[in-house]
């Protein structure tokens, strides 16, 4: 019995070490002068950026300025009013820019305007079809670099987008920012000087016109934007990743708001890690394709909070392993992970963390990790399935 105990607690925390690793792996890389080069085409294709909205009359304006100047030729903006109860289409319409409206109230979500608004361009299809949130600031130069690239490499390219805190917000959202530079500059960073794809963002995210208008896009998924990275990654087209070009976005600063923000990627994400990492590791290893071997070991790993959390866990019952067994391998095995989640998270913030969070400040991360137990807690008994719009700041 005693060996069993040991086994099995050793196999769960050698399967913690493995998303550490990958971790570890794609953060030290990051930290390389040197990777990949990207082939730009000098030739600039007609594109279309598209932008699903809903509820974002608020917002939407001062993204929509920030793209218009960077259109050209015969490029166009079409924003997809999808089940919208405020002034979305007459806001985007006083712009100036085409709008187009869907009410299906049964069918939300992200992925159903996005199937929507690409069967709305096959009446003229562009060569590439660039997604923005209604939410984003788009940096000048932007759409062009992703239009290049995409066109140039004939695969689907994902810029670099970050989530800001408001200036003056509290520790847990500063801590937030952090782990979202983590998860969104510094990891898709390392597989980019690796050569190797990277996940979609949901938004920022550039593709061939013959990729998107076959993809499955009609879903109420919450992480509708990993479903569609591994669906052309399937395909023969895994994702570049473009640093080059910077998109914004604002973190929720209200406790509603951020719940729901939160909820809603960390849940989705769990999910599609549960349902299609093992999958794709295995189509990878089948193939012998390193880049959807890359996908989907980047997959497995965790928001970095939960990951933190489970080998805590997994330590401590190491712990009470060696004291009843005498047997130290579990423990050794969750110290190496928790070493290796340590170093990465140091590494990642003095490289590209110290303007959002001081060390000291950062410090505090376990409990933020903590606090978020019951969000965890939740995917098990009450995980959300469906698609819920966070509300943004200033609204009631």
């Amino acid at each position: 019995m005693k060996s069993l105990i040991v086994f099995v607690t050793s196999l769960t925390a050698a399967l913690l070490l493995v998303p550490a690793t990958v971790l570890f792996v794609e953060v030290t890389f990051s930290l390389r002068r040197i990777g990949a080069s990207l082939t730009i085409g000098r030739e600039r294709r007609r594109a279309a950026v598209l932008m699903p909205a809903h509820n974002e009359a608020l917002v939407i304006t001062t993204s929509l300025r920030s793209i218009m100047p960077q259109l050209v030729g015969s490029d166009r903006l079409v924003v997809v009013a999808d089940n919208c109860s405020d002034r979305t289409a007459a806001v985007v319409r006083s712009e100036g820019v085409e709008v187009v409206v869907r009410s299906e109230p049964m069918r939300r979500g992200k992925g159903y305007a996005l199937d929507f608004g690409v069967r709305y361009l096959e009446q003229d299809p562009p060569e590439v079809v660039v997604v923005i949130d209604a939410d984003c600031l788009v940096t000048a130069g932007s759409i062009d670099t992703l239009v290049r690239l995409c066109a140039a490499s004939q695969r689907p390219v994902q810029a670099l987008h970050l989530m800001r805190a408001a200036k003056g917000a509290g520790l847990r959202t500063r801590i937030a920012e952090f782990a979202y530079v983590v998860k969104a500059q510094v990891r898709p960073t390392g597989l980019h000087r690796m050569g190797l794809p990277c996940q979609l963002a949901g938004t920022g995210m550039a593709f061939p016109w013959a990729c998107i208008s076959n993809a499955s896009l009609a879903t109420g998924h919450i992480a509708e934007d990993l479903k569609i990275g591994i669906e052309v990654a399937r395909i023969g087209s895994p994702p570049l990743f473009c640093p080059e070009a910077l998109l914004t976005s604002a973190l929720a600063a209200t406790s509603e708001g951020s719940q729901s923000q939160r909820t809603r990627w960390e849940h989705g994400h769990i999910d599609v890690i549960l349902s299609d990492a093992l999958r794709l590791l295995t189509t990878g290893i089948l193939n012998m394709d390193v880049k959807i071997i890359a996908m989907a070991l980047d997959l497995s790993v965790p928001p970095l909070a939960l990951l933190s959390l489970l080998n805590g866990v997994i330590w401590i019952a190491g712990a009470l392993v060696l004291f009843a067994t005498n047997s130290p391998t579990p423990v050794l095995i969750a110290s190496v992970s928790a070493s290796l989640i340590a170093v990465s998270v140091f590494l990642s913030w003095r490289h590209y963390g110290r303007h959002v969070v001081s060390l000291s400040d950062l410090s505090f991360a376990v409990f933020y990790a903590i606090i978020k137990i019951p969000l965890y807690a939740r995917f098990l008994v009450a995980r959300q399935l469906n698609w819920v719009r966070t509300k943004r700041d200033g609204e009631k």
